[in-house]
């Protein structure tokens, strides 16, 4: 078994797979500056689900494991001192990167969270590649990136693992092969720091040597996976709010209090989904799969699934009985975009993913039932808009009642 640190392994995403790799049998560190919390702090936010300290949960899951998982506090964008110091000491086999801002919406709130962003996102990652090449350590970084780097316009074909063939002409018109990173269309801070990640990881691949497999992960939906299961503590987050709540988890929650479901401008806008089960296995098959030293980067598309904004709220609906109302859009958007995606080497790695039709009724749902007296219904609204324009609908009064169902052409658009 391998070493593994975990950056961010205290998140949304990174918790439930530092708890998988440690089940699997590695020895985990999870390194964290456990600034997701105070950001909840911040917005007066809270998860859904009631969430352990730090400390509780390593220690519920050594008992129920019987497996430790130590933890260090260390701000990796901050203070590159402690992070090289801590991989050249522990100087482990493979770092999992999940130590970013995570979220668009709150990546556009405003001025300082725009440049908290881009300096927590970008600086992190640089820091690590450079603690890797000082410390002359042969390490595989599995980081998580975002299928956003593809744009959210539509590409009319299937968009293919992170890289593009295209033919380029010569001086004498002849035309050669080549195969480019796939250009990338941000939309938000947060998609433009994943995209510059990008280019970091190319140079120091082929500069260093850097072993890197970056994964484009779609939407994740649901909260809990077989390890987070086994103990009360370890219970994973269930983000509902404006700017940390993805899709499908506001639309539960808003359907278990009664609140109509908010889709953003006309519901048109494709997203590739994945259930959070699903990311942590996906993490373990890029760990069991490195590329060799030398190898240029590895980019894997992590999505189980595409569906249009509009269709998932019905589906929501038709579960529910919930109604679906169409709100203004704080995004700077295509109205209504395709997305087709290629997640051929999961599929061949034995993935067989949980589509939201399997799951949907079961242990989502429970969740945002269980825990219904815990919702802010003040958080539900998305307060972070791309523009003045958009900022300024965003503050009109809120009309999300049953007795106003706007056509999705009336407001806006996007999600």
């Amino acid at each position: 078994m391998s070493k593994i640190l975990v950056l961010g392994g205290d998140g949304f995403c990174g918790w439930p797979t530092a708890l998988h790799l440690s089940y699997l049998g590695h020895d985990v560190v999870i390194v964290d500056n456990l600034s997701r919390r105070r950001i909840d702090a911040e917005m007066g936010a809270q998860s859904l689900t009631p969430i352990s300290t730090i400390d509780v949960r390593l220690n519920a899951w050594r008992e129920v494991s019987g497996n430790v998982i130590r933890f260090q506090y260390v701000d990796i964008a901050k203070d590159y001192a402690r992070l090289a110091a801590l991989v050249d000491t522990e100087r482990p086999d493979a770092i999992v990167h999940f130590a970013e801002q995570r979220s668009a919406p709150y990546s556009m709130r405003g001025q300082v969270e725009k440049r908290y962003t881009m300096d927590n996102n970008v600086c992190g990652t640089h820091n690590l590649l450079v603690a890797l090449v000082e410390a002359d350590l042969d390490c595989h970084v599995v980081h998580l990136g975002t299928m956003g780097v593809y744009g959210y316009y539509g590409a009319g074909f299937e968009i293919p693992e992170g890289y593009l063939k295209v033919k380029v002409p010569d001086d004498n018109g002849a035309l050669i092969d080549r195969e480019i990173l796939f250009p990338t269309q941000p939309g938000s801070v947060y998609h433009l720091t994943k995209s510059v990640d990008q280019l970091l990881f190319q140079y120091y691949a082929h500069n260093d040597g850097v072993r890197v497999t970056d994964l484009h992960q779609g939407v994740v939906w649901g909260t809990q996976t077989q390890e987070t299961r086994l103990h009360p503590a370890l219970v994973n987050r269930f983000d509902y709010e404006g700017e940390y709540g993805t899709v499908l988890n506001r639309f539960l929650v808003q359907a278990a209090i009664g609140y109509p479901l908010t889709v953003h401008g006309t519901g048109g806008q494709t997203r590739a989904f994945i259930h959070v089960e699903d990311t942590v296995r996906c993490v373990e098959l890029a760990i069991a799969n490195p590329p060799q030293r030398g190898d240029r980067v590895k980019i894997l598309n992590q999505a189980a699934e595409t569906l249009r904004v509009r269709d998932l709220a019905e589906l929501v609906s038709r579960f529910t009985g919930a109604v679906v109302n169409f709100v203004p859009n704080p995004r700077e958007e295509a109205a209504e975009n395709d997305l087709r995606v290629s997640n051929a080497t999961f599929r061949g790695l034995g993935l067989d993913p949980i589509l939201l039709t399997d799951a949907l009724l079961t242990e989502t749902l429970e969740i945002s039932d269980r825990y219904v007296d815990r919702v802010d219904r003040s958080q539900i609204r998305a307060r972070s808009a791309w523009n003045k324009s958009r900022r300024a609908a965003l503050e009109e009064p809120d009309r999300s009642s049953p007795a106003h169902e706007a056509r999705p052409n009336d407001e806006g658009e996007g999600i």
